[in-house]
């Protein structure tokens, strides 16, 4: 049995519930993961509104309570919504505006920005929905600064993420942050996806990757994940890849949505975050081997993207056991390092 002092996961339920939703957050947070020890998730879903609830697809969902649940909550989770005209039952409205006050958690999933919208809760905040209702919620709701590219918006008391698999990039984001780095990567890893893309990666891509030198040229993306501690100019990178600057240069924009310098500074600073959290290397050195050159232009880069200063984002998300290490030669290394914890 789960430890009654493990942290509470409510996940909404609502007539016409978005199943995919619903189960990108009980796939993270309501699965039994034994290998997380007793402190690990508890998961209960509640009711937003009278039964019985049906579900896309056919199904019926039979919950283990209705709001009365959302006092002993954690987090809450609305995972999506009916639709962005559709308005949210009072009784949900107050249960949200009563736990937000109380200090729990509130997270939505697509759609279920409209119902933080409809709560007040969004206002002066950031946030994020499926880009299709971006402008929808912005025009609506002129109070909340809507990010309509981002995957997901992490605004400390309220997340709100893009529509449908972005979902899951929320959920990790939150056990990365709850439990850390190897507890979200060792959820992903079950779930066979990425075990973390930035929040402002944009949210969908317009072509797929260009023919034929696609495959050369995601080759090229790997080499330098590999060794992103190496200084990564266009022009070296064209030369590696055999193909010309701009044919790069678009590339990567196709590929991730960022320009070639954005993409390599935020795969610098996922891999710094990764050393601070999973190893015991000094700032100095993790400056060094993430490629940032000096210790000054890391702290200014990490703390703008992460909102920390190095230290402060070790002491606060580094694991219980972080490897013991002086140095580290690439980022291969520190992988194999880390799954040896």
């Amino acid at each position: 049995m789960p430890n009654s002092a493990s942290p509470l996961v409510v996940i909404m339920a609502y007539d016409q519930l978005c199943t995919f939703e619903f189960g990108c957050a009980f796939e993270v947070f309501g699965l039994s993961r034994p290998e997380m020890g007793p402190d690990w998730y508890r998961c209960l879903t509640a009711a937003a509104e009278p039964e019985p609830i049906r579900a896309a697809g056919g199904l019926r969902l039979e919950a283990a309570g209705g709001l009365e649940l959302l006092d002993g909550a954690d987090t809450i989770i609305i995972p999506g919504w009916r639709g962005p005209d559709a308005v949210a039952p009072p009784l949900l409205l107050n249960a949200l505006r009563r736990a937000h006050a109380t200090g729990i958690r509130i997270v939505s999933i697509c759609g279920a920005a409209f119902v933080l919208a409809q709560a007040g809760l969004l206002a002066g905040k950031r946030a994020t929905t499926h880009w299709r209702h971006a402008s929808i919620l912005a025009s609506r709701y002129p109070d909340i600064v809507v990010e309509g590219d981002a995957l997901y918006v992490d605004e400390g008391d309220i997340l709100t993420s893009a529509g449908s698999a972005a979902g899951l990039d929320l959920c990790l984001h939150i056990v990365r942050k709850d439990f850390g780095a190897k507890a979200a990567n060792s959820v992903a890893r079950r779930l066979v996806i990425a075990a973390h893309r930035d929040g402002g990666q944009s949210q969908f891509i317009e072509r797929s990757l260009p023919a034929p030198s696609g495959a050369r040229l995601s080759e090229l993306l790997e080499t330098v994940q590999k060794r992103i501690g190496e200084k990564w100019s266009l022009e070296r990178m064209a030369e590696i890849a055999h193909v010309s600057v701009r044919t790069v240069h678009r590339h990567i924009y196709e590929a991730t949505g960022l320009a070639p310098g954005e993409w390599i500074k935020r795969q610098r600073i996922a891999y710094a975050r990764d050393l601070l959290e999973e190893t015991t290397l000094s700032v100095d050195a993790v400056a060094q081997n993430a490629g940032f050159g000096t210790t000054t232009n890391f702290r200014q880069h990490f703390r703008t993207s992460t909102g920390f200063s190095p230290a402060n984002y070790r002491s606060r998300f580094q694991t219980h056991d972080p490897v013991a290490t002086s140095s580290i030669q690439n980022p291969d290394t520190c992988l194999e390092l880390i799954s040896e914890i």
